[in-house]
């Protein structure tokens, strides 16, 4: 049976969001970031027309586009809308993969013996925006990346069907740079021997391509001949990270319990960013010296940034350490998970505070995790157990 793979994508999320309650902004160029020293987190197409991109410093973007309306971003708003519209397609959906805050995957093979899935996924589509008001696209094919590839070339507010006997014919004609997997250096090295195209790509010897870019040249060479087995996984918030500290002797030392959360914080959060993802429900748990053992949990906007984490793990330790006994044993983990790289508080950082997390991250790729850290959880480097 042919597979049917749905991607489905919200279009210029953030911007739709604002957009939901003020009607003065739509059709002109919107611009969601952190002020005049912060970056792009989002951008209206009217935007993008000029040039403007998500990433780029607020500064850059206001000189292509001088007229852009500028908004701090509400990250807690936005966590909301986008739950409400996993609730709506987990409704309906059979199997279901939130692959980040606004793009969903949905496996719906099979569905042609009843009614056409092309059909049905135009409906939820339609009934998504209708109780949400958000607009979104989407593409069905048979593979997640092909799915995923038809709904950037359907956008915005599109749809497209993509099947089998039409994926190359689709791909293709592409650039090299739709192919999700393709970032920049691959592009430029692809480029500087005349590989633009998908159907260039597609054609190469694969064991060529293997000796040019390594392991991941395999996955590239399918990618761009349209196979791809990758299941969808079905989104649930036993997806977590987790890690626990058991102190040799048991504490009331207040500083010390702080000084560790910190630690355990910190590797946490690096964790996400290395694996591309962002958390919206944080759990502590203590464990006395008796073994009584209690948690607290809390949902908060989509993050991995540490000092944004910290603050929300203290805040939950604070509340929860109320006996004043002893503790034997605590421990932090992050749940509800999605794909994201939204690496800091991109509406209230500056492009300084960007440049330190890049740096951090790059320094513990490197050399290791624990080589640089805050001074808060430094000295007291917590043995994990995930």
């Amino acid at each position: 049976m042919e597979r049917a793979i749905v991607h489905m994508d919200l279009d210029t999320f953030f911007v739709s969001c604002e957009r939901l309650n003020n009607d003065k902004l739509k059709g002109i160029p919107v611009i969601i970031g952190g002020g005049e020293r912060g970056v792009v987190a989002s951008c209206s197409y009217e935007a993008r027309y000029y040039g403007v991109r998500s990433a780029m410093p607020i500064k850059m973007a206001l000189r292509l586009c001088p007229e852009a309306k500028v908004m701090k971003g509400d990250m807690e708003r936005y966590s909301k809308l986008s739950h409400t519209v996993t609730e709506i397609i987990e409704e309906k959906a059979p199997i279901v993969e939130k692959a980040s805050i606004d793009e969903h995957y949905l496996d719906i093979t099979g569905m042609d013996k009843f009614f056409g899935a092309y059909k049905w996924t135009g409906e939820l589509a339609a009934s998504v925006t209708k109780q949400s008001g958000l607009p979104i696209s989407f593409a069905l094919s048979v593979n997640k990346t092909v799915a995923k590839i038809g709904t950037g070339e359907a956008k915005p507010i599109g749809q497209k069907e993509i099947p089998q006997a039409l994926v190359r014919p689709f791909l293709d004609p592409l650039s090299i740079k739709k192919i999700p997997m393709v970032g920049s250096a691959t592009f430029e090295l692809l480029s500087r021997i005349g590989i633009r195209r998908i159907r260039t790509l597609a054609d190469m010897p694969m064991e060529v391509l293997q000796q040019m870019i390594g392991k991941n040249g395999t996955d590239l060479w399918k990618k761009a001949n349209g196979i791809d087995y990758t299941p969808v996984e079905p989104y649930t918030e036993r997806k977590s990270i987790s890690t626990e500290h058991t102190f040799g002797q048991d504490t009331i030392d207040l500083t010390k319990l702080r000084s560790v959360i910190s630690g355990m914080v910190e590797k946490l959060a690096y964790q996400l960013r290395s694996e591309q993802w962002l958390t919206s429900t944080v759990v502590v748990k203590i464990r006395y010296s008796n073994f009584d053992t209690e948690t607290r949990q809390c949902r908060i906007p989509y993050t991995s940034a540490d000092h944004t984490l910290s603050h929300c793990v203290m805040g939950l330790f604070e509340k929860l350490y109320n006996r004043r006994m002893r503790i034997r044993l605590i421990g932090v983990r992050l749940t509800n998970l999605v794909r994201g790289s939204l690496q800091i508080n991109i509406f209230e950082d500056t492009q300084e505070m960007v440049a330190l997390y890049q740096a951090m991250d790059r320094i513990k790729n490197r050399f290791g995790v624990d080589k640089v850290g805050r001074a808060s959880g430094f000295r007291n480097v917590a043995k994990e157990e995930h």
